[in-house]
Protein backbone atom coordinates (compact mmCIF):
# COMPACT_ATOMS: atom_id res chain seq x y z
CA UNK A 1 0.00 0.00 0.00
CA UNK A 2 1.38 3.45 -1.02
CA UNK A 3 0.66 6.36 1.10
CA UNK A 4 -2.33 8.99 -0.51
CA UNK A 5 -0.62 11.83 -2.45
CA UNK A 6 -1.92 15.15 -2.76
CA UNK A 7 -4.36 14.36 -5.67
CA UNK A 8 -5.80 11.77 -3.62
CA UNK A 9 -9.15 12.39 -1.91
CA UNK A 10 -9.02 12.02 1.92
CA UNK A 11 -12.61 10.66 1.65
CA UNK A 12 -15.31 9.05 -0.37
CA UNK A 13 -18.65 8.46 0.80
CA UNK A 14 -18.50 7.36 4.37
CA UNK A 15 -15.00 5.78 3.60
CA UNK A 16 -11.82 7.45 5.00
CA UNK A 17 -8.84 6.69 2.52
CA UNK A 18 -6.08 5.40 4.51
CA UNK A 19 -3.73 4.76 1.46
CA UNK A 20 -3.39 3.75 -2.41
CA UNK A 21 -3.87 -0.03 -2.83
CA UNK A 22 -3.29 0.07 -7.21
CA UNK A 23 -4.15 1.62 -9.72
CA UNK A 24 -5.76 0.34 -13.61
CA UNK A 25 -7.07 1.44 -16.52
CA UNK A 26 -10.36 2.62 -14.87
CA UNK A 27 -9.35 4.07 -11.83
CA UNK A 28 -7.55 3.54 -8.71
CA UNK A 29 -8.42 1.50 -5.62
CA UNK A 30 -8.09 2.84 -2.19
CA UNK A 31 -7.96 0.76 1.30
CA UNK A 32 -10.57 2.58 3.88
CA UNK A 33 -12.09 2.82 7.00
CA UNK A 34 -16.11 2.94 7.17
CA UNK A 35 -17.78 5.19 10.03
CA UNK A 36 -18.58 2.01 11.30
CA UNK A 37 -14.57 0.61 11.15
CA UNK A 38 -15.13 -2.11 8.54
CA UNK A 39 -12.18 -2.08 6.40
CA UNK A 40 -12.94 -1.82 2.43
CA UNK A 41 -11.45 -1.80 -0.62
CA UNK A 42 -13.12 1.55 -2.75
CA UNK A 43 -12.38 1.56 -6.32
CA UNK A 44 -12.43 5.39 -7.78
CA UNK A 45 -13.38 5.81 -11.41
CA UNK A 46 -10.95 8.20 -13.09
CA UNK A 47 -11.90 11.45 -13.83
CA UNK A 48 -12.04 11.77 -17.37
CA UNK A 49 -14.33 7.96 -17.53
CA UNK A 50 -16.89 9.46 -15.33
CA UNK A 51 -17.29 12.31 -17.52
CA UNK A 52 -18.38 9.76 -20.24
CA UNK A 53 -22.24 9.22 -19.84
CA UNK A 54 -21.60 5.75 -21.55
CA UNK A 55 -18.59 4.97 -19.51
CA UNK A 56 -21.05 5.24 -16.46
CA UNK A 57 -23.40 2.74 -17.55
CA UNK A 58 -21.47 0.01 -18.10
CA UNK A 59 -19.83 0.93 -14.43
CA UNK A 60 -23.38 0.72 -13.20
CA UNK A 61 -23.73 -2.56 -14.53
CA UNK A 62 -20.87 -3.89 -13.52
CA UNK A 63 -21.72 -2.54 -9.74
CA UNK A 64 -25.32 -4.71 -10.40
CA UNK A 65 -23.50 -7.54 -11.87
CA UNK A 66 -21.25 -7.66 -9.21
CA UNK A 67 -23.98 -7.45 -6.55
CA UNK A 68 -25.21 -10.59 -7.82
CA UNK A 69 -22.42 -12.60 -7.20
CA UNK A 70 -21.90 -14.51 -3.81
CA UNK A 71 -19.63 -16.92 -2.25
CA UNK A 72 -16.50 -17.67 0.13
CA UNK A 73 -14.03 -16.97 -2.51
CA UNK A 74 -14.94 -13.81 -3.21
CA UNK A 75 -15.27 -10.02 -2.58
CA UNK A 76 -18.79 -8.71 -2.10
CA UNK A 77 -20.47 -5.29 -2.97
CA UNK A 78 -20.79 -3.35 0.01
CA UNK A 79 -21.92 0.00 -1.17
CA UNK A 80 -21.60 2.04 -4.15
CA UNK A 81 -22.72 5.74 -5.76
CA UNK A 82 -22.63 5.30 -9.87
CA UNK A 83 -24.48 8.63 -9.71
CA UNK A 84 -21.30 10.35 -7.74
CA UNK A 85 -19.32 13.20 -9.50
CA UNK A 86 -17.03 10.18 -9.81
CA UNK A 87 -18.44 7.13 -9.23
CA UNK A 88 -16.92 4.16 -7.27
CA UNK A 89 -17.66 1.11 -5.41
CA UNK A 90 -16.86 -0.35 -2.17
CA UNK A 91 -15.79 -4.39 -1.86
CA UNK A 92 -15.26 -6.27 1.13
CA UNK A 93 -11.31 -5.85 1.39
CA UNK A 94 -9.43 -9.09 1.03
CA UNK A 95 -6.09 -8.69 3.48
CA UNK A 96 -2.46 -10.11 1.80
CA UNK A 97 -0.86 -9.92 -1.13
CA UNK A 98 -2.13 -10.51 -5.16
CA UNK A 99 -0.71 -13.57 -6.93
CA UNK A 100 1.65 -11.32 -9.15
CA UNK A 101 3.28 -9.90 -6.06
CA UNK A 102 3.76 -13.21 -4.07
CA UNK A 103 5.49 -15.28 -7.65
CA UNK A 104 7.44 -11.26 -9.03
CA UNK A 105 8.13 -9.86 -5.99
CA UNK A 106 8.16 -11.95 -2.91
CA UNK A 107 8.87 -16.21 -3.13
CA UNK A 108 9.03 -16.89 -7.24
CA UNK A 109 7.67 -19.90 -8.17
CA UNK A 110 4.87 -21.45 -5.83
CA UNK A 111 4.98 -25.20 -4.40
CA UNK A 112 2.55 -27.87 -5.98
CA UNK A 113 0.76 -27.79 -3.07
CA UNK A 114 -0.16 -24.27 -2.60
CA UNK A 115 -0.91 -24.31 -6.22
CA UNK A 116 -3.68 -26.49 -5.97
CA UNK A 117 -5.11 -24.73 -3.00
CA UNK A 118 -4.93 -21.98 -4.99
CA UNK A 119 -6.55 -22.70 -8.03
CA UNK A 120 -8.90 -24.72 -6.11
CA UNK A 121 -9.82 -21.35 -4.60
CA UNK A 122 -10.19 -19.55 -7.86
CA UNK A 123 -12.05 -22.47 -9.57
CA UNK A 124 -15.10 -21.85 -6.07
CA UNK A 125 -14.75 -18.10 -7.31
CA UNK A 126 -15.26 -18.31 -10.66
CA UNK A 127 -18.16 -20.88 -10.02
CA UNK A 128 -19.74 -18.53 -7.96
CA UNK A 129 -19.11 -15.64 -10.67
CA UNK A 130 -20.84 -17.88 -13.60
CA UNK A 131 -23.35 -19.13 -11.53
CA UNK A 132 -24.49 -15.41 -11.07
CA UNK A 133 -24.72 -15.17 -15.31
CA UNK A 134 -21.18 -13.50 -15.70
CA UNK A 135 -17.92 -13.91 -17.21
CA UNK A 136 -14.73 -12.20 -15.28
CA UNK A 137 -13.20 -10.41 -18.20
CA UNK A 138 -10.39 -9.19 -15.98
CA UNK A 139 -8.65 -12.68 -14.33
CA UNK A 140 -4.75 -11.83 -13.87
CA UNK A 141 -2.64 -12.67 -11.55
CA UNK A 142 -2.71 -8.89 -9.56
CA UNK A 143 -6.71 -9.38 -9.21
CA UNK A 144 -6.25 -13.12 -7.36
CA UNK A 145 -5.28 -12.28 -3.84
Amino acid sequence: MKPLGPTDPQRVGQYRLLGKLGAGGMGSVYLARSDRGRTVAVKLVQPELAAQPEFRQRFQHEVDAARRVGGDWTAPVLDADTLAETPWVATGYVAGPSLHDVVANSYGPLPERTLFILANGLVKALRDIHGAGLVHRDLKPSNVM
